[in-house]
């Protein structure tokens, strides 16, 4: 009887167990989530790496290029970008009819992401600890094996394509040397860190033609004078932080995005680390994606577009700012206004004009734009984690427009650098959507 009952509860465990698993395993995955969680892995690893906004942009892109190449090589409603994006050829993928494509994209994605980045075994144990539980759900080992493997192979291609963007080499590129001359950019308190990738404009860029495309009006002549406009510009700014209420900071604060912030508390210094503007920007995609509904495949091309977005946003800003290499709020206000203010934001170390966060946020929102459409209401929660609460938005122009303006709340960008700079993106975001051809951008035309 004993023996009985032992093999009685065997098999109703085994039962139990059998029942959890989906009998078709295509339903394993059917969303963008399990895409999201490796994003935001990638977007841990870049804080606790400390890649610069440009370079984060730069991850994000090939690896979300690695996972939509996989959509495109699997779903004929899909183009593949590759031949299409600038220095990039063709590449015929022949996935087995044991691929199972969301796991293969999952694993473009994994596979590109970790060699961008420097600490590998963070984003290795998440990988392993999602195909665990993927494994779970029923995908037998074979189709595991199959489409792992074919993920990784397109990565390869990806990897193959990025290694030639002249990255690397920039890497030996000589460091900025500060000029000393009036007006020019200069290191800034507390870290007085040296100027950051100065040569980004060396970078192959994905779509537009060069870095110097959409060259912006420069910033307004450089003068001490009172009644100057120059000064009329840094006294806004001076201003503007003095009297900032509570609104204007709250908006400061939420899209800060800079991994830089340095801290000093007596002899000890160190770093806080956030979210890049990049980083904020890609959360914004993934929300965008849960929000409508998107599956894998849609969310993975949300990634990619806003990724490319983001990215040759920063090499055309980066172009302006090491061209002009304009003194940054802080330093001219000390030096001219008041040498006891300071801004509401750490100045970041680069020079001013143009604004990252507007040339970067208004590529991404007029590319979420054409994605999910201009009436979007979402909740962002992207700085949930890093202490922030989160802020509504009824479209993204209007989450980009706050970006962009949280730079002179902050204290850290005149205005002319948020205006030209949000001009200057706009172009860049449309550029993009007319010279890249996506499902969804072709569906869009024939409405």
């Amino acid at each position: 009887m004993f023996r009985f009952n032992q093999l009685l509860g065997a098999a109703l465990v085994l039962l139990v167990f059998a029942c959890q698993k989906p009998k078709d395993y295509s339903q394993a995955i059917t969303d963008g989530s399990y895409l999201t969680q490796a994003q935001n892995r990638i977007t841990e690893v870049i804080i606790h790496d400390i890649f610069s906004p440009p370079v984060a942009a730069r991850i994000y892109s090939y690896a979300s290029l690695a996972a939509y190449e996989v959509a495109a090589a699997t779903d004929p409603a899909y183009q593949s970008l590759l031949g299409q994006l600038n220095g990039s050829e063709s590449v015929s993928f022949q996935p087995s009819e044991k691929v199972y494509p969301p796991l293969a994209s999952l694993a473009a994605y994994y596979k590109m992401g970790t060699g961008l980045i420097f600490s590998e075994d963070m984003v290795n144990a998440h990988r392993d600890k999602i195909f665990e539980e993927l494994r779970e759900k029923g995908i037998p080992e074979d189709v595991f094996e199959a489409s792992v493997a074919f993920g990784e192979e397109v990565a390869a291609a990806v990897k193959a394509y990025s290694s030639k963007d002249n990255y690397h080499q920039s890497r030996s590129f000589p460091k900025y040397t500060v000029t000393g001359q009036p007006g020019t950019w200069e290191p800034t308190p507390p870290a007085y860190m040296e100027g950051i990738e100065p040569h980004w404009n060396k970078i192959r860029t994905f779509a537009i033609d060069s870095a110097a495309q959409f060259k912006v009006s420069p910033p307004p002549a450089f003068s001490t004078e009172p009644g100057s406009e120059f000064y009329k510009e840094a006294k806004a700014v001076y201003e503007a932080v003095i009297q900032a209420g509570k609104e204007e900071l709250d908006i400061a604060m939420f899209w800060d995005c800079n991994p830089y912030k340095m801290n000093v508390k007596g002899h000890v210094m160190f770093a806080e680390k956030k979210i890049t503007p990049g980083g904020h920007w890609m959360s914004i995609a993934s929300i965008a994606a849960k929000t409508a509904d998107a599956d894998w495949k849609k969310t993975a091309e949300a990634f990619v577009l806003t990724g490319i977005s983001l990215h040759d946003a920063f090499v055309a800003c980066w172009d302006e700012k090491y061209r002009s290499k304009l003194i940054r709020p802080e330093t001219y206000i000390n030096q001219h206004i008041d040498e006891e203010w300071v801004p509401v934001l750490q100045t970041p170390p680069f020079p001013e004009h143009t604004s990252g966060h507007s040339v970067a946020s208004t590529s991404a929102a007029f590319t979420l734009t054409q994605l999910f459409g201009e009436d979007f209401h979402f909740v962002d929660s992207s700085e949930v984690n890093y202490g922030l609460p989160v802020r509504e938005f009824d479209s993204f122009f209007d989450a980009s427009s706050e970006a962009a303006i949280s730079r002179f709340y902050g204290g850290i960008h005149y205005m002319p650098a948020i205006n030209e700079g949000v001009w200057q993106g706009r172009k860049v975001g449309e550029l993009i959507w007319t010279k890249v051809s996506t499902k969804s951008k072709n569906l869009a035309e024939n409405k």
